[in-house]
Order: structure tokens, then C-alpha cells, then sequence
């Protein structure tokens, strides 16, 4: 039977891409390392990892077992954080799955207020490019909690926690103020090249799929990763942006429109079974304090935006 040890070195192998930067991090000898992997192997009846000249790859075994191995060590330090807590510790480790743009501009507030009253209990950030890998790294048990879209087909308890509005950047160039929070329609800007995000980052759908509604594909002016690099790129005078609200600090240099036809998505907290008590308290929190719509989005922000295609750079 496989310890929870060598399923660490199983996954501290996957995720270093190599033999010897795993025995680093883990502290141990390569040698010893190593004999535990056979060890690990034999017990199984196969290979798991196919050895590389300069790397590692991961066997038809390994791979079906690699979500097995997260999920038993992430039940492991489940188990031993309700411990801690039966006893009357409160120091452990909670460990929260969501995407880059929530982490950004949703979470800050309410893990101030968290940090504030469980100093001793910290919260490992795991982050994602999209909705769908989210959702499956919850199943596979990689995480206490997960916040992000409501995932399909999810059959755990889900908590709403706000819904989400995004908002368009331009450059503030030729904007008057009596402006500069005004209602755009979408359509206006098809003739734009716009910053938009790489492939694989669900804002890119999102992003497409509200020009879609509007009439039109966007062109891609320059294409980021970071949500954060979006604002920043289109208040540089790159293109429109379609931004969550929540994201944009509030000293702002750039122009923010909102779209004549909202663009909005509800954000939700998700676990597999019925949470435990830390992760309850956890959830309790987000729905107080986390910020899901953005200061740039308050009632009577809005007047009506023109010349805007005029401005737009191709």
C-alpha cells in the first residue's frame, strides 16, 4: 500500500520536473528518493514515471494516479487541521482554489478581515487560468474551497457570493470628465484592436463571447495572461479592455465605461461535501466582505459616451 510519503515525493517529482530538485525540496538524498519511487512502483505493479535524460514524464499509471496522490494529501492536511481544531488549536492551513482575476479584485478584502480575526491559520492561494481546471482540481481534491464561476453540473454544496460586473478601459486621452464613467455600447467599438487575453484564460471567452452579443470578433491589438495588465495596457492607449470592476484601483488614470448591456457573471464559493467548520467560517467571511462589484460601478455613474470608434486605434 502506498504511504502518504511517497505520494509526496510521487507529486513533489511531477511538479519540480525532476528527481533531483524534488530530493532538494523535500530534503532527502536522490538515492533515497529514488528506492521509495521503486518502492512506490512495485507496490503498484507498474511504472509511474518514465526517466528522461533531462526529465521526467509521467506513465498511462502515473497519470491516473497523480489526482489520486493530490487528493490523498490534501485529505491528510484536511485531517490533521480538524485536529487541531478539536483540540482548541486554531493554527492550520486552509487551502483555497480560484481563478487569477478573483484572487485580483474579489478576495483582498475579505482575507484582510480573515488575516485580522485566525492570524494563526494561513490560506494557501491556488490559482487558475479557467473556470473548467478550477472545477476539476476541486474534484480531484486539491483544495478546502473553490471560488470562481458557478461550475456545471456541480453537485457539492455552492454558496453565492455576489455577482460580478466588468467594465471597459479606454485611455483617458480626449475624455472630458462629465464622461469619464459613462455607457458605451460594444458595438461601437468593433472597430477597435483590443487588449485581450491569451488563450486558455476564461476572460478571453468571456471577452468573446459579450462582442459576439454585440455584433462582432475582436481583434486582438496584444494579447496578456494577467488580469491586472489589462487595465494598465488599455489605459496606455493599446485598445478597449472588458475589466471586472472589482480589479481597477481606485485612483484609476484610465477612462471607465460601462457596457450599455451589462456584462456580468456570478461568483460562487463551492466545496465537494458539506464544509467543515473552518472553511464554513471561511465562506462566512467571503460573503461579508468580498468585494464581487468594484467601487467604478456605483448607481448613477452613467451618461452616454461618443466618438469613441473615432478614437480607437487599429
Amino acid at each position: 500500500m502506498a504511504s502518504l510519503r511517497q505520494l509526496e515525493y510521487l507529486v513533489t517529482v511531477v511538479d519540480t520536473g525532476s528527481f533531483t530538485r524534488a530530493a532538494e525540496q523535500l530534503h532527502v538524498t536522490q538515492p533515497a528518493l529514488s528506492h521509495q519511487m521503486r518502492a512506490l512502483e512495485r507496490s503498484l505493479g507498474g511504472p509511474l514515471l518514465e526517466r528522461l535524460p533531462r526529465a521526467v514524464r509521467l506513465t498511462p499509471m502515473g497519470r491516473a494516479m497523480l489526482p489520486h496522490a493530490r487528493a490523498a494529501l490534501a485529505d491528510a492536511d484536511r485531517a490533521r487541521c480538524a485536529a487541531r481544531l478539536a483540540s482548541g488549536t486554531t493554527a492550520g492551513e486552509l487551502q483555497v482554489a480560484t481563478v487569477y482575476s478573483v484572487s485580483l479584485g474579489v478576495l483582498p478584502p475579505a482575507l484582510r478581515v480573515w488575516r485580522r480575526d485566525r492570524p494563526d491559520v494561513d490560506v494557501r492561494l491556488i490559482e487558475f487560468r479557467h473556470a473548467d481546471e478550477l472545477r476539476d482540481a476541486m474534484a480531484a481534491g486539491e483544495a478546502d474551497v473553490a471560488l470562481g464561476p458557478r461550475p456545471g453540473g456541480w453537485t457539492g454544496p455552492v454558496r453565492q457570493l455576489g455577482v460580478e460586473e466588468f467594465v471597459v478601459v479606454l485611455s483617458a486621452d480626449g475624455a472630458g470628465e462629465d464622461d469619464a464613467t459613462g455607457v458605451v455600447d460594444l458595438a461601437t467599438l468593433a472597430g477597435c484592436a483590443w487588449v485581450h487575453y491569451a488563450p486558455g484564460n476564461g476572460l478571453a471567452e468571456l471577452v468573446d463571447a459579450a462582442c459576439a452579443a454585440a455584433g462582432f470578433r475582436p481583434r486582438a491589438a496584444v494579447r496578456t495572461e494577467q488580469t491586472a495588465a489589462a487595465p494598465i495596457l488599455a489605459a496606455a492607449g493599446l485598445g478597449p479592455a472588458l475589466v471586472p470592476a472589482n480589479v481597477l484601483p481606485a485612483r484609476f488614470d484610465g477612462r471607465v465605461l460601462r457596457p450599455a448591456v451589462p456584462v456580468r457573471r456570478t461568483l460562487v464559493a463551492y466545496t465537494r461535501a458539506a464544509p467543515d467548520p473552518l472553511t464554513t467560517a471561511f465562506i462566512e467571511t467571503l460573503v461579508e466582505h468580498a468585494t464581487a462589484l468594484g467601487e467604478h460601478l456605483k448607481p448613477g455613474q452613467s451618461g452616454q459616451s461618443g466618438g469613441l470608434a473615432a478614437r480607437c486605434r487599429s
